[in-house]
């Protein structure tokens, strides 16, 4: 079996309904087009039994259907002991990860990013213009003939939270909060002990710990489209989510950090 060059972790809370078409449709694509292994790790994170076992069982499904056909593609199912949150639930995927993986990526488990942006972005990792880059991270902007479509509350607060974000942190995103991201391996995993946000500011946090290493971002338009069922609650995480760019700020100030690794 073909080592991964990518571990795209996928977290999933009560997540019964979509997920399973949304993986449905990932093993379609990667049954169809040709890009570098990728290992998905599905991290159940303490949902409710019966959510619990629809995650699992198309998680098998799938596994069996690549490894039937000969894909390069695999796909791991790892549940947590309990309910921690996205960011608890994305590293527990990465400890996880094959030691050969060259990315370590996450994906919303909603299906707004779909599987056909998905591959683009494995495609892409692997390309000669990449070599100079450390991070792609999606951005759902209008440019570039993309498609995004959200609703304009959902729209609006996600500028008032980037424009916040940019003033606490300076990490010049348009997009911090996009639901999928690569990141080098080399430079990720000394950082997994470092990482403490258990929730939506893993997104920030790891911004702004990689732009202390040195790291070389890239953002780049994605289609985008809001199936609704989203768990952010609007007004109420929003508010949750200032107070703790101010917390995070804190912390990262007093941090120490590894050395970066060689590029």
């Amino acid at each position: 079996m073909e080592a991964p060059s990518v571990t795209v972790v996928i977290p999933a809370y009560n997540e019964g309904q979509r997920l399973p078409r949304f993986v449905e449709r990932l093993v379609q694509v990667g049954l169809t087009v040709s890009t570098p292994a990728v290992e998905f790790v599905v991290v159940d994170d303490g949902s409710a039994p019966e959510h619990s076992s629809a995650q699992r069982a198309c998680v098998e499904s799938a596994r069996a259907r690549l490894a039937e056909a000969g894909s390069v593609h695999t796909f791991t199912y790892v549940a947590a002991e309990r309910n921690g949150g996205k960011g608890s639930a994305i590293r527990l995927g990465w400890s996880r990860a094959a030691p050969q993986s060259e990315w370590l990526a996450f994906l919303d488990a909603d299906g707004a990013i779909n599987a056909e942006e998905l591959f683009r972005l494995v495609k892409l990792s692997s390309a000669p213009e990449s070599r100079s880059v450390d991070v792609l991270a999606g951005s759902r902007i209008l440019m570039a003939g993309r498609r995004v479509v959200r609703s304009l509350a959902r729209h609006l607060q996600g500028r008032i939270f980037a424009t916040l974000t940019d003033l606490t942190f300076d990490l010049r995103f348009y997009d911090t909060q996009c639901g999928v991201k690569f990141i080098r391996a080399a430079l990720l995993r000394p950082l997994l002990g470092v990482l403490n946000e258990q929730r939506w500011l893993l997104d920030v946090e790891l911004l702004a710990l990689l732009k202390r290493q040195g790291a070389r971002c890239q953002e780049v338009p994605i289609d985008w489209e809001d199936f609704g069922g989203s768990k952010v609650i609007p007004g109420l995480d929003a508010a949750r989510m200032f107070w703790g760019l101010l917390q995070l700020r804190r912390r990262l100030d007093r941090l120490a950090l590894p050395s970066p690794s060689p590029r």
